[in-house]
């Protein structure tokens, strides 16, 4: 889930530094409505889904407005995000979750599969609904692959690139809850500091999967795989017992192989005039 939270920004050529400080935010409004407020949980949720998605449209009008990268304006709103949310919430946790919540994340349906397994896969079919027989998603892949040519053909990459990091804020918070529903919790560091934890994730699933960091292109099935092989990758090293570090380590290796990979048979590709 968090690797198609970066994937619908990488399909404009853009990047979202923020996911894991707009996941922590969707998880603990949700929490506060919930402990706090007292709302009943499903309008709890719809809550903190609605806050991820008005991060992201604030996120995606900045960029649009400034006509700086994304990378910039990402990275300061992955700081503004956290630390306004430590401020409003004293870094405390919510802990008083609805128990409807909580038993998806701790149930295991004949035994071996999660219900939060499905909830991805049903994620993965929207999106690939939306990306192959829907005319925003055909939208959004052209104003990533050519912007100029897309605003000659009529379409709005501007607003475009916004819903798409509108998107990006409402997956990065499915991602947040699915994460509560494990731990039972709405904690400040459920995702690191600044949401740090979840970047090389998030790059990981798209980039293995085929979806280009040029944009124009994204590969829901491909980053499906892609997060399949990060996560056996790094279960197997963690039954080897190697340290945190070196996972770490590994795993940045092998997005930076990845990354070089791609380039390399782009060039290939060119040189011979297949593309």
């Amino acid at each position: 889930m968090i690797g198609f939270s970066m994937m619908v920004v990488i399909i404009t050529g853009g990047l979202n530094l923020a996911i894991g400080s707009m996941g922590v935010c969707v998880a603990m409004t949700a929490g506060w409505l919930m402990q706090s407020a007292g709302i009943p949980w499903p309008i709890a949720l719809v809550g903190g889904l609605a806050m991820g998605a008005a991060l992201g449209a604030l996120q995606g009008v900045v960029i649009v407005r400034s006509g700086l990268h994304s990378f910039i304006i990402t990275l300061a709103s992955m700081s503004i995000f956290f630390g306004v949310m430590i401020f409003l919430t004293h870094a405390g946790s919510f802990r008083e979750i609805a128990p409807e919540v909580i038993a998806p994340g701790r149930m295991k349906l004949f035994g071996v599969l999660s219900p939060l397994l499905l909830i991805t896969f049903a994620v993965a079919g929207l999106l690939s609904i939306l990306f192959r027989y829907t005319a925003t998603g055909r939208q959004m892949l052209a104003a990533g692959a050519s912007p100029q040519t897309a605003e000659l053909s009529g379409i709005r990459v501007g607003r475009m690139t916004v819903l798409c990091h509108v998107l990006s804020g409402v997956l990065a918070g499915i991602a947040a809850i699915m994460l509560v529903s494990r731990t039972g919790a709405a904690i400040p560091s459920m995702a690191g500091q600044l949401g740090q934890d979840w970047l090389l994730p998030a790059f990981l699933g798209p980039v293995l999967g085929g979806t280009l960091l040029t944009g124009g292109r994204a590969s829901v099935l491909g980053t499906l795989l892609g997060a399949l092989l990060v996560t056996v990758l790094t279960t197997g090293l963690l039954l080897l017992q190697v340290g945190a570090f070196w996972l770490q380590t590994y795993l940045g290796c092998l997005l930076l192989a990845a990354v070089l990979m791609d380039l390399v048979r782009r060039s290939y590709l060119s040189r011979k005039k297949l593309v």
